[in-house]
């Protein structure tokens, strides 16, 4: 089964959270998932991880964005933030969510299968 690659190009929320949903809804159907987060979007990871959506989605029953990534996780969701846009937003590894890996984007579409879906949010 073909898996699916997912590109963050932006510091949104919104995007990354539903990029997060899609990616876990491959997994549920036994689908690799991984997740890049290019340039700026590297902020996302930061903790502590929150967005502007968080107290919607939790009125609301969701989990907040916190959440979403440790259950995306625990489905084997792959989590990868660019080493340049670490960089960029003035980041270290001691500030990321643990378990997230640091790459680039060369070796993410390096990992990629040749039936992969690529996405970008």
């Amino acid at each position: 089964m073909p898996g699916l690659s997912i590109i963050v190009a932006s510091a949104d929320g919104q995007r990354f959270y539903a990029a997060l949903e899609l990616a876990a809804a491959a997994a549920a159907l036994g689908r690799s998932a991984r997740i890049f987060l290019q340039g700026e979007a590297a902020a996302l990871l930061r903790t502590p991880v929150a967005f502007d959506g968080d107290p919607a989605r939790r009125a609301a029953g969701q989990p907040d964005l916190v959440s979403l990534i440790a259950e995306a996780m625990a489905m084997d969701v792959r989590l990868i933030v660019c080493q340049s846009g670490m960089a960029l937003v003035r980041m270290t590894a001691s500030d990321l969510v643990p378990q997230v890996r640091v790459g680039g984007l060369v070796s993410f579409l390096a990992e990629a299968g040749p039936n992969d879906q690529l996405l970008t949010y």
